[in-house]
């Protein structure tokens, strides 16, 4: 006789939140309201998941009565009334709120409306010495008001262009602000890009204005960007004025602008009332095969989704401190911006990661009372190896939340923030994209906290895993597709006039739904879990399994600084797939660490995906914003000439490439 197979037991979750924390968070109050005002589920008492999976269900199944409500709960200040929500739904397209107008700088400077607290800081800036530096409500309102109209005394118009070329400080949220203001357009670059990757992005949109640095600061030197700045404006005819911003102390330089001559006026800010789709901002992909995409989202779009994740998922408001690890060049930056939307203060630090050590950026969560302190899954996993004790060492007791993007925060993440930072720790793993400026899976303060795995799909949006036939899966690993519209997607790419680019982007595989290049698992319990790029995927003997699993397996061994796998079809039918490793410093690739790399693979995930080669690398290449850079290796590895497998603009060290170059000559012989 034989018995069924028995379902695996759930794993206990390593976090749950308490009951008055799951009582005060913002989502049970919207949940509580948009149930009385909107027909929403009420909550099931004493049974959190079930309540948010109502309320998501909700969410996706009557689109515009959800986000009709968020802009109801956040009292979002339409100028002209919107004639319906959502006018059509099909993707790509969609029509969010037609006949609206609405200002997002109104909406991210309205708390300093409030006398009590104008002396609040809306800003904390914060270098690499660690002293925060406080730009106040009254005095950012003032500094945008100034900026604004400085800029439409120069000729900036609504759709017009403005760049940064600078880093996070509180003189780039002001351009922001003052550009969203007049309804110009805002687009950045962090000053460590080169000349040719600002100008792949900026040659695009054509700006009339650029905001720019003299230099920065990072890892203890001052790096001069003078030389690279009057290339920017050699290269760039549309310009009709340049601020110089003398971070390093230097001279405007012929026919520029300076900063504080233009921001000292004291004026009331004066909100360009714009429709809901107008511009706000374009962002930009890594660009390693090609030129950037150049990504347009809507001044309405992303007020509206920001709101809903800054304010239902991490439950920042007024009292909020609100630190994320980000550059100008990230669209991670353009969401810190968000807690301004829910009256935050938000910290701007301007410096590297780990300096003067590794624990730089707990320093910096102390210094400033950070309450939400987000930062990179490979920050986390550093700080493991360096062996950090962040709850030891620093104060950390105004830090409810812990979030962390970039990548999968693999499952030894998890248990060393709850081991060394606090045991009651709400750890949010989020997941997102550029795409959409805003996150598809991750932040709940409601919900438990499993580890490895991501807490929810977001409110409205509609995840799902779906097999190459468009059949959903649970528990089984498929694509990431979103089968419902977003306000903050796309409202298109930068020249990109009858938009086949957009379309080939997202929606050629699954027409009509969103796909967007992971792999990811939507389990029975409602969590998500991230394998990784899809587009990078390793397919042995009809496996199928995410480069991130075999990263977070590898890189558990304190011998393996970082890895790059690539899978590889071959010719004549084969597959080749080599694990290139960059040691920590003093290890050896030898036999014993070769074997135990194999035994890892092979006992932690899969006997089909121990590698065919083990190979020591110098270094494993990235993006710009610090993703490792997979795709263009694999075109390498291929035989593909380097000019025509990578944008060199787009990575971070192109020598790393030709190691890799060389490689693929070197088994061509």
């Amino acid at each position: 006789m034989t018995t069924a197979p028995q379902p695996a037991p759930h794993p206990e979750p390593l976090w749950q939140p308490g009951a008055d924390r799951i009582a005060g968070a913002q989502v049970t109050r919207f949940q509580e309201w948009a149930a009385a005002h909107h027909g929403a589920p009420a909550a099931t008492p004493g049974d959190p998941a079930a309540s948010y999976a109502a309320l998501h269900r909700w969410s996706v199944d009557e689109l515009s009565t959800f986000w009709r409500a968020t802009a109801e709960w956040f009292d979002v200040r339409f100028s002209t009334p919107y004639d319906t929500v959502l006018a059509d739904a099909t993707m790509p397209g969609a029509r969010w709120f037609p006949g609206a107008t609405l200002n997002y700088a109104e909406h991210a400077l309205r708390a300093g409306e409030d006398p009590a607290r104008a002396a609040d800081p809306a800003l904390l800036h914060v270098d690499e010495s660690h002293e925060p530096t406080p730009v106040t409500w009254a005095e950012l309102r003032a500094q945008v008001g100034s900026l604004a109209a400085e800029l439409r005394r120069l000729g900036v118009r609504p759709g017009d262009r403005v760049s940064g070329y600078v880093p996070n400080i509180p003189q780039a949220v002001v351009a922001l602000l003052a550009s969203a203001a007049v309804g110009a357009v805002w687009t950045s670059c962090a000053p460590d890009f080169g000349a040719r990757s600002v100008l792949d992005r900026f040659q695009q949109v054509e700006p009339v204005v650029l905001f720019t640095v003299d230099g920065y600061r990072y890892g203890g030197k001052e790096h001069d960007r003078r030389a690279t700045v009057a290339e920017l404006r050699a290269e760039l005819p549309s310009l009709t004025a340049v601020v110089h911003i003398p971070l390093l102390g230097t001279e405007a330089p012929e026919g520029a602008l300076h900063w504080d001559d233009i921001v000292s006026r004291d004026e009331e800010p004066v909100f360009e009332q714009v429709p809901f789709d107008h511009p706000l901002w374009v962002l930009y992909s890594s660009g390693t095969t090609g030129l950037p995409k150049a990504i347009v989202q809507s001044q309405g779009g992303i007020l509206l989704e920001h709101l809903k994740q800054a304010g239902l998922h991490c439950d920042l408001g007024p009292e909020d401190r609100f630190f994320w690890y980000t550059s100008t060049g990230w669209m991670m930056w353009n969401f810190l911006a968000a807690g301004l939307l829910v009256g935050s203060t938000i910290v701007l630090y301007d410096g590297s990661p780990g300096f003067p050590d590794t624990g730089a950026q707990w320093a910096i969560a102390e210094r400033t009372g950070a309450t939400l302190f987000g930062t990179s899954a490979a920050y986390v996993m550093a700080c493991a190896k360096a062996g950090v004790h962040p709850g030891r060492d620093y104060d950390l007791s105004r830090v409810k939340c812990v979030a962390t993007t970039g990548s999968p925060l693999p499952p030894d993440g998890f248990r060393w923030l709850h081991d060394e930072v606090a045991e009651d720790l709400w750890i949010a793993s989020v997941s997102g994209g550029t795409d959409v400026c805003s996150c598809f899976a991750g932040a709940v303060p409601t919900l438990p906290v499993y580890i490895g795995e991501l807490q929810a799909p977001c409110l409205g949006t509609d995840v799902r895993a779906w097999d190459p036939q468009g059949k959903p899966l649970t528990d089984e690993v498929g694509e990431l597709v979103v089968t419902n519209p977003l306000p903050s997607m796309p409202i298109r790419f930068w020249n990109d006039p009858h938009g086949s680019r957009y379309r080939d982007s997202y929606f050629e595989m699954y027409p009509g739904v969103w796909r967007h290049g992971d792999w990811i698992t939507r389990t029975a319990r409602g969590t998500v879990v991230i394998h990784g790029r899809s587009d990078s995927t390793l397919n042995r003997q009809g496996v199928r399994m995410g480069s991130a699993d075999i990263y977070e397996a590898v890189e558990r061994l304190p011998e393996i600084r970082e890895s790059l796998v690539i899978g590889l079809e071959l010719p004549d039918g084969g597959y080749w797939m080599p694990l290139f490793v960059h040691l920590a410093e003093g290890a050896a690739l030898d036999d014993d660490l070769r074997g135990r790399i194999k035994q890892t693979i092979r006992t932690q995930l899969s006997p089909r995906h121990v590698p065919d080669d083990i190979i020591e690398a110098p270094g494993v290449p990235h993006t710009l914003t610090g993703k490792r850079i997979e795709v263009p290796v694999k075109r390498l590895l291929q035989g593909t000439p380097l000019e025509k497998a990578v944008n060199p603009g787009s990575v971070d060290n192109l020598e790393l490439l030709r190691f890799y170059e060389r490689i693929a000559a070197d088994r061509a012989k």
